[in-house]
């Protein structure tokens, strides 16, 4: 799955990877969480588009958002059927840039982060919805399709975000002449050199500490918990024998 990533590429770098013709500033963001603005690339009136859309899906036939779950991702193997995703696969398929993301490896009770950063630029695959409130309110939303996690990273978790290859942009955001079968054949696992994970501070835990710090590698067993003081055993009582003690 995909929970949590990072856009560290400045604005002007990720306009020529991506070859929008929009320029947008904006900050790098180390801790990008649900429900927050995410850069989305689409086609628009023929040509690559960038837009900010809110980081969980909502179908346009929701009628309250409040009662509906929220869908940060969608799995590959969903997408062309599940109807939460299915137009949205056929008509408004997108690409999400990220420099990595950030997963949790349970060991025992606890929950390690880990932080797979990417050899470089990646484009996740994404799925985008408009949606109409019944007051008039307007909202557009994505979502990050995850697919089975490759070698690399399944020791982190068995899922991992699908990445679209460079070679592959046009082919995924084409919906109007590539079908959505046709499309749902790039859901694959990305290549093995494409993300290197290490482990990460806690802090990255809450979704209000966003740095640079939160990506930096934490020395080996910095995340265990403190160990246990050790019990002192109570001592034994002697017990009187009725016999006097000089001592």
């Amino acid at each position: 799955m995909c929970g949590r990533y990072v856009i560290k590429t400045p604005p002007d770098l990720m306009r020529r990877a991506f070859n929008y013709s929009e320029q947008p500033n904006f900050p790098p963001r180390y801790n990008v969480a649900p429900t927050q603005p995410i850069p989305v690339v689409r086609i628009d009136n023929g040509q690559r588009s960038f837009a900010l859309v809110r980081w969980g899906l909502i179908p346009s036939w929701v009628q309250d958002p409040r009662k509906f779950s929220l869908l940060i991702n969608a799995r590959a193997e969903a997408v062309l059927d599940k109807p939460a995703f299915r137009s949205a696969m056929r008509r408004r398929r997108c690409l999400i840039p990220a420099d990595g993301f950030y997963e949790w490896k349970q060991d025992g009770a606890r929950k390690r982060p880990f932080y797979a950063a990417g050899k470089e630029l990646v484009a996740f695959a994404g799925l985008w919805e408009p949606w109409m409130g019944p007051n008039g309110e307007e909202m557009e939303t994505a979502c990050i399709i995850t697919t089975a996690a490759n070698h690399t990273l399944r020791p982190l978790h068995d899922r991992m975000p699908a990445v679209i290859p460079r070679e592959a942009f046009d082919m995924w955001l084409d919906c109007a002449r590539i079908d959505a079968e046709t499309a749902a054949a790039l859901l694959v696992p990305a290549p093995e050199d494409t993300f290197a994970a290490h482990e990460i501070s806690t802090a990255v835990n809450r979704a209000a500490n966003d740095s640079p710090a939160l990506i930096e590698p934490v020395a080996p067993g910095a995340n265990d918990p403190p160990p246990k003081p050790p019990t002192r055993a109570r001592a034994k009582t002697k017990e009187d024998d009725g016999q006097a003690s000089l001592f």
